[in-house]
């Protein structure tokens, strides 16, 4: 995939958030419950509502999310948290907070952030002496397809 946008890098993000929520938790080593395994028979389990669980991740989808997550590289460390917070779903206030932003900031930092994946991904640089606008702005401009 060569052409990619902005909606494009943004969903992926936002799956690779899901990915690593529903991975199984990391437990130290060793760690383990002294109580015994409780199997529950079917008159235990009459009238009781069934605990429905999600899926785990398929490995496509846990392949996809490391490579998402490499993109992050790319940026600067506040860039990088912030995308990260925002794939999350973390409401602006909070990162605003954090970073010591305004909403109108953040949210600029977020889309330059989102444009430089975007360009590297289209095998460019972006140009470090020009505007965010810019970089933002060329980021969203499709580039045309040719057909041969």
């Amino acid at each position: 995939m060569t052409d990619w946008t902005i909606a494009q890098v943004q969903d992926r993000l936002e799956l690779a958030a899901e990915v690593m929520r529903q991975a199984p938790g990391v437990k130290p080593q060793g760690y383990f419950s002294a109580w015994p395994e409780y199997f529950h028979s079917f008159a235990d389990q009459v009238g009781q509502t069934p605990k429905m669980r999600r899926p785990l991740p398929s490995p496509r989808m846990i392949t996809e999310a490391d490579e998402t997550m490499l993109w992050l590289r790319w940026l600067e460390i506040d860039d990088a948290k912030l995308l990260w917070l925002r794939a999350k779903r973390v409401p602006w206030k909070p990162i605003c907070w954090q970073f010591g932003l305004s909403r109108q900031h953040a949210n600029k930092r977020w889309q330059y952030g989102l444009a430089v994946i975007v360009w590297r991904l289209r095998g460019k640089e972006p140009p470090t002496r020009r505007s965010m606008e810019y970089v933002i702005g060329k980021a969203k401009v499709a580039r045309p397809v040719v057909s041969r």
